[in-house]
């Protein structure tokens, strides 16, 4: 660890709070996406395909900027990293208005691309900060706590687009140019309040940047950190596989659950209604991640991923064959058996990896690019079928999860890393 000063420990705590609040951040900033799809979708008088676009643009980003990220840290250190990423995103924040003004759909996911830009280096630069940020012996408990911040963030993001841009313009039933004005306007000022956010995080990341400095950490020795060599194992790359099903249900999910709630054959309510029952949908979440800590005391993490993930492969199945509010609460029941399973197969993936622990994480974090690829394609299903068999593709890839967590759970560890010991 490199350190330009001694920290206190009130100055790590205060510290490790700004931290915290980029987890939220990034939280919010990705689940505000949500509601923004059947805005679009409105607006522009798009299929159901083309607004999952939006999911494409962002998410396409972990895919495209998480190898200069990781370069981009170690060049410059992770306030500074940290700093230079929300100034990305805030430029992409003042990038919507643009697109809106000009009305053109393109223009908007080039702005989201350029804020997801921004949060893929935050999360580079923001998860080792987390836990280096205090005692060693407490960096899992960090860690944890600033997950929970972050699952808070994709609770309120979707209540508040909702909220914002959800309601009257073209939601009023007005179909004309002065109603579609003000749906953009609204898009607009979601944005620019996020655009404040970010702005105020700045500004605390300024002020405690020499603290944060503290935290920067350097490559074991000897260490072959380059992802490539992740390519070399099986279990990283089947790690990567489970991680790029995951995100793309995960976010498939989220994306089509508001106009999903909205027919008339589920729950029949407004679309504002349902983008704040999505907010329902990522509390499961959070709830889920607490719950699941829980019970990884008494059962095996692959078991019980094993039992997640062919519940919400269920799940999926029941949302396809029923109607009525019925189906609506079982699609948001997913949320719940989705909590665990992004760590779990991470941590899993780690213990039985040939390769580095750098070398698989950076494989597995560039596998979150499965947000921009599943959605856009459970779309074009929604076009082609329906929004409830739809579903199908989701409930694929939680089948392909399971099979993931059985044979984790057949395969003793190669070795087991401080990393993943830590987090079971």
């Amino acid at each position: 660890m490199t350190m330009n000063a001694a920290p206190t420990s009130g100055g790590q705590t205060a510290s490790f709070a700004i931290v915290t609040t980029l987890f939220f951040t990034w939280g919010f900033i990705t689940s505000v996406i949500d509601p923004l799809i059947p805005s679009v979708r409105a607006i522009f008088h798009l299929s159901f395909a083309e607004s999952m676009l939006t999911q494409f643009a962002f998410f396409v980003a972990y895919g495209v900027v998480s190898l200069p990220a990781a370069r981009l840290v170690a060049r410059l250190g992770s306030a500074t990293a940290v700093m230079m990423a929300l100034c990305v995103m805030l430029a992409g924040c003042l990038l919507m208005p643009v697109a809106t003004y000009v009305s053109a759909y393109a223009l908007v996911l080039v702005a989201l691309f350029v804020i997801a830009g921004g949060v893929t280096v935050l999360q580079v630069a923001a998860n080792p900060l987390a836990a280096a940020l205090g005692r060693p012996e407490r960096s899992h408990l960090r860690l944890t706590l600033s997950q929970a911040f972050n699952s808070l963030g994709t609770v309120a993001g979707p209540y508040f687009g909702a909220m914002v841009m959800l309601r009257g313009g073209v939601f009023a039933g007005g179909g004309g140019a002065a109603a579609r004005a003000q749906s953009l306007r609204q898009i607009d000022t979601s944005f620019f309040i996020v655009a404040g956010l970010i702005i105020a995080l700045t500004g605390f990341i300024f002020l405690v940047r020499k603290s944060l400095a503290a935290g920067d950490t350097a490559p074991a020795d000897g260490a072959d950190t380059r992802v490539i060599r992740a390519l070399r194992s099986p279990w990283a790359l089947f790690g990567g596989l489970a991680i790029f099903l995951y995100v793309g249900a995960e976010v498939s999910i989220g994306s089509m659950m508001i106009n999903f709630l909205h027919q008339t054959d589920v729950m029949a309510v407004t679309l504002e209604a349902a983008g704040k029952l999505l907010a329902l949908y990522w509390l499961g979440a959070m709830v889920g991640r607490f719950a699941g800590s829980a019970a990884m005391t008494r059962i095996p993490a692959a078991r019980l991923l094993t039992g997640v993930a062919v519940g919400a492969a269920l799940l999926c199945l029941g949302a396809c064959l029923t109607g009525g509010p019925v189906a609506g609460i079982i699609a948001l029941c997913i949320g719940l058996f989705n909590a665990i399973m992004f760590p779990t197969i991470f941590t899993l993936t780690l213990e039985r990896s040939s390769a580095s622990a750098a070398a698989t994480s950076g494989l597995l974090c560039m596998s979150i690019v499965g947000g921009a690829v599943l959605p856009p394609l459970t779309g074009l299903l929604a076009d082609r079928l329906n929004l409830h068999l739809a579903f199908l593709l989701p409930m694929a890839a939680y089948g392909a999860i399971a099979v993931f967590a059985a044979a984790a759970a057949r395969t003793v560890p190669s070795g087991v890393s401080a990393v993943a010991r830590s987090a079971h």
